[in-house]
Order: C-alpha cells, then structure tokens, then sequence
C-alpha cells in the first residue's frame, strides 16, 4: 500500500487538473482527479482523501455545496481553488469549511507551500494526540480532542473541526486569558507558509463560536478584544491519554 498522502483534484477544467496533479505528483503525493461532483462524491465515499481540491463552478453543482459536504467530514482537509476572487466568496468558503482559499490563475508553487502547510497542520495535530503529553483538553462543557479533530459535550453531543479551526483552538487553549494577536493566530494556523486572506482568523474563529458557545454573539468562551485580537476565558484542564 502506497504511503503517499492522497489528494483529490476536483475541477471542471482538463488543464487545471493535468497542471495540478503533475505538479503535485512531482511533490509526492498520490493525486486523482475528477471533472464533476457526481464523480468525486462516489469516489469520496470509496476511499476519503487526505485533503480535497475544490473548483466553485463544477458542471453538475455548486462547487460551495460539495464544500459543506466535506466540511462535515473531519478525515480530510478542504482547499478551494476558484477564479471567484470576491471578498464574498471568499468569507462565503471559508465559512461553510473550506481550510484555505486559492484563486485562479495562480502560481504553483503556492499551491504546493498551502497543502504543505495543510498536511503539516493535519500531522501536527495527529501527533499530538499519538504522545504522551498534551492530549485531550477540557474547558466549559466541553472536551476536545485534536487527534480526531472533534469536540465532544458533556451530554455526549458531537461537533467537528477543520484542520484550519482545530489550530486555531488549539493556539487559544494553550494560552487561556491571555490576548491572542491575529498575528500570532495567523502563525498558529498557517505556519506563515502562505499569503492568508486578511478575514481568515475571523471567519474560523466566528465559525469555532457557533460550536462551542450556546448564544455565540456573547461570546463567552472566545473573547474579542477590538484592536487587540482573541482571548480564550475558560480555565483549561489538559487530560493525560490511557
């Protein structure tokens, strides 16, 4: 079996797919590609992929529904690459869970530093819950769990992160009631691989509110501090593994 992290390249141009795998491929990855969302979805259910490239305008759907599909799915990561460069769009895909945004044309490289930085994140996150030390996190009601990328409630409710927010929330519960820069998030999230849209840490930190706040406009767990960045309230425990 092959150990190279499996990518899906789902876009309804034949160039943009041949340039994205070739380019991949000759990074390490194994890449499979798909011209419409009828395809993708079957493959995805076959066998999920490390991480999803998406295209917005798909022939058969919204590229933006077959993102909040995936979003529920924490096994793999999400990158829209689009020609849609609106602001709009770009709150609009990160909100419904995309991990990055990518717009067309754009340089190769790029794209290959932004999954790297992905596929690290997804690792790093992995591999912390794998050792012996900081595993599981308890704040509030709630339990998080980074190695599935999953927060469980005392009442036993589920909700799931993305790579992109499980970052995020880790950096803030590492540091609990003490201010967060969106620069310092920023460096937590992104490991300063790529050029990060501006909104980015406020859009994931909003959509980690709706998971873990039960009114988030109060914003009781994750405090905005204006002009200042983030600061996480709630005592934190960290739980040793079994």
């Amino acid at each position: 079996m092959s150990s190279r992290k499996l990518l899906y390249v789902i876009d309804d141009e034949p160039d943009i797919r041949t340039l994205v795998r070739s380019v991949l491929e000759g990074y390490g990855y194994e890449v499979q590609t798909f011209g419409n969302g009828k395809d993708a979805r079957a493959a995805i259910r076959r066998q999920p992929p490390e991480l999803c490239i998406v295209d917005l305008g798909l022939p058969d759907m919204d590229g933006l529904t077959l993102v909040r599909e995936l979003w529920g799915d924490a096994r793999m990561g999400v990158v829209i690459l689009t020609g849609r460069g609106g602001v709009s769009d770009r709150v609009l895909g990160l909100e419904l869970g995309g991990d990055d945004y990518i717009v067309k044309p754009f340089e190769p490289r790029e794209l290959v530093a932004r999954i790297n930085s992905l596929v690290r994140r997804r690792e790093q996150l992995a591999a912390v819950a794998a050792g012996n030390n900081l595993q599981r996190a308890r704040f509030g009601e709630w339990v998080f769990d980074p190695g599935n990328l999953t927060l469980i409630a005392d009442d036993g409710h589920q909700e799931s992160l993305s790579a992109a927010e499980a970052g995020l929330l880790m950096a803030l519960l590492k540091a609990p009631k003490r201010v967060l820069s969106r620069d310092q998030l920023q460096g937590a999230e992104s490991d300063r691989d790529d050029c990060a849209f501006d909104r980015s840490i406020d859009v994931r930190i909003s959509r980690i509110r709706k998971k873990i706040e039960r009114d988030a406009k109060g914003a009781r767990l994750i405090k905005t501090v204006y002009g200042a960045g983030y600061l996480f309230a709630a005592d934190v425990v960290w739980l040793s593994g079994e």
